[in-house]
């Protein structure tokens, strides 16, 4: 793998150093090398110590465990259709896709006071309060007796999962340097991928546990992952590390050193001051609205496949039981395309080409669910329209890589995540019961809506291509303090990772 440098503070101040970054594949590159080349061999050993503490004792395995538990539980709904759900609430087709939709209602309505919250709050005790919150949520949910009750609790359950999402990104974005998160943030979406395989598998055993206790087997895969997640949440919230510089963390002289350049390297500096300029900023950029609707569609897709995808594999004329089984291979390949898409964007860069190039995949797959009669290949093609969430990983980091200043990274997260509700809520929507099991009318949906994303990710690199090109062409002597929480805008040795 080729050395690339690394925009250390020394190296933001330097045109020529901001030239070579950008000249290599667009500075996505490789850490360890570029470690090597600005750090001492002591900070070097202690930046590898400290990383491996991150990635495999205080960070990435609570994000890991938390998204799988909160992909798994909010697509419970997508495995108890086939386990009973319907008939032992007498719900029609109609209202179990407005089951989908209320989810992401819930979403909406609490991405504003999240947004001051997630500013206000030590983010490992917020989310442990909200991991417990919905896991009481979900558990209650096996004894919903008709639709109302379902409703009302499926949007309690996204009004309390809605948080997460924006939490991990900020704790992500504060603790790895920006070359380092395409990784972590495809590791979360991994986890959703192992979560769909293993619901396949605990669908599939939990679906022979009909009638015991009294209880239909969609019953108890609400109290099981309801516990499970309940559980997660007390340990959060005693545990969770949220701040590069924790004590938890017990960083050793070198450590704290290595911590200082990487929250310059990453341009993120955690700050309690709500800075309203921030937002204003955001608002005046083109690249904003691009992000924000490029979520709205991406999304559509999405809140379909978890809410449908077991009905359109049944409707291929496999049983109920073999069905949720065939959501296992959707998993593992969800997996694989989001492994190949972290490799090669840190390898190669260019994660909006990527990006779009997976969703040309994605249209690839929904054109075979239209078109092919033969049920293997219609599979085949339900398969490939997973590629969209490896897509939308790659979009993910293109967000937290670009968009520095606290309150500002906030903003376009959470405004980000609106618009992820909005799609996952009119996804559902497209698919219309009677045209089931096709559902010709969402495909085509779909598809147009992949189409257009990617129009829109490309509008959005020309402008950072746009700024990057200025910047290096009229470059600025400023030496910037990390601590003055300045927004991508603001400082003018900030490069955008394309």
């Amino acid at each position: 793998m080729p050395h690339q440098p690394e925009l250390t503070d020394e190296r933001i101040c330097s045109s020529e150093g901001k030239k070579e970054v950008y000249e290599s594949s667009e500075f996505d590159h490789d850490e360890e090398a570029s470690n090597e080349d600005e750090l001492s061999p002591e900070l070097v050993a202690a930046e590898k110590s400290l990383v491996w503490k991150l990635d495999f004792l205080y960070v990435m395995p609570c994000i890991a465990v938390l998204n799988f538990l909160q992909f798994f539980d909010k697509s419970a709904l997508n495995y108890s259709a086939l386990l009973g759900i319907k008939e032992d609430t007498h719900i029609t087709d109609s209202q179990f896709g407005w089951l989908g939709s209320i989810f992401y209602l819930g979403y909406l309505v609490y991405q504003v006071p999240n947004t001051f919250l997630l500013q206000r709050l030590p983010i490992g005790k917020y989310m442990g309060i909200l991991i417990v919150t919905w896991g009481v949520v979900l558990t209650v949910t096996c004894v919903g007796k008709n639709f109302s009750q379902l409703a009302a609790l499926r949007f309690l359950l996204g009004f309390f999962e809605a948080g997460i999402y924006p939490c991990c990104m900020m704790i992500v974005s504060c603790m790895y340097r920006r070359n380092e998160q395409a990784g972590r943030i495809g590791c979360v979406y991994i986890c959703n991928g192992i979560a769909m395989a293993v619901g396949g598998l605990v669908g599939y055993g939990i679906g022979h546990m009909m009638g015991v206790r009294g209880m239909n087997g969609w019953q108890w895969i609400m109290i099981i992952l309801g516990a499970a997640t309940m559980a997660f949440g007390i340990f959060c919230f005693f545990l969770l590390v949220d701040n590069p510089r924790s004590k938890f963390l017990r960083l050793s002289p070198d450590e704290l050193k290595v911590v200082e350049l990487r929250i310059i390297d990453n341009s993120t500096v955690i700050t309690k001051e709500i800075k309203f300029h921030h937002m204003l900023e955001a608002l005046k950029e083109p690249r904003y609205y691009c992000f924000i609707f490029a979520s709205l569609l991406y999304n559509l897709q999405n809140g379909a496949l978890n809410t449908f995808s077991s009905i359109i594999t049944a409707g291929f004329g496999f049983s109920n039981l073999n069905a949720i089984l065939l959501s296992v291979p959707s998993g593992v390949v969800d997996c694989l395309y989001i492994g190949f898409a972290v490799w090669y964007n840190r390898r190669y860069g260019q994660s909006l080409h990527l990006a779009c190039i997976l969703l040309v995949i994605a249209i690839v797959g929904l054109l075979l669910l239209v078109v092919i009669p033969v049920p293997q290949i219609k599979l085949l093609g339900l398969y490939m329209c997973w590629s969209f969430a490896a897509s939308y990983t790659l979009f993910l980091t293109a967000l937290t890589n670009n968009v520095s200043g606290y309150t500002k990274k906030i903003f376009y997260s959470s405004s980000v995540m609106v618009f992820y509700t909005f799609g996952n809520f009119a996804g559902p929507q497209m698919m219309v019961p009677s045209q089931k099991p096709l559902y010709l009318g969402g495909m085509i949906g779909y598809m147009a809506a992949d189409v257009v994303c990617i129009i829109l990710l490309q509008i959005a690199r020309y402008y950072m291509a746009k700024s990057n090109k200025e910047r290096l062409d009229n470059p600025s002597n400023t030496k910037v303090d990390v601590n003055d929480d300045l927004t991508d805008v603001e400082n003018p040795n900030f490069i955008y990772r394309l």
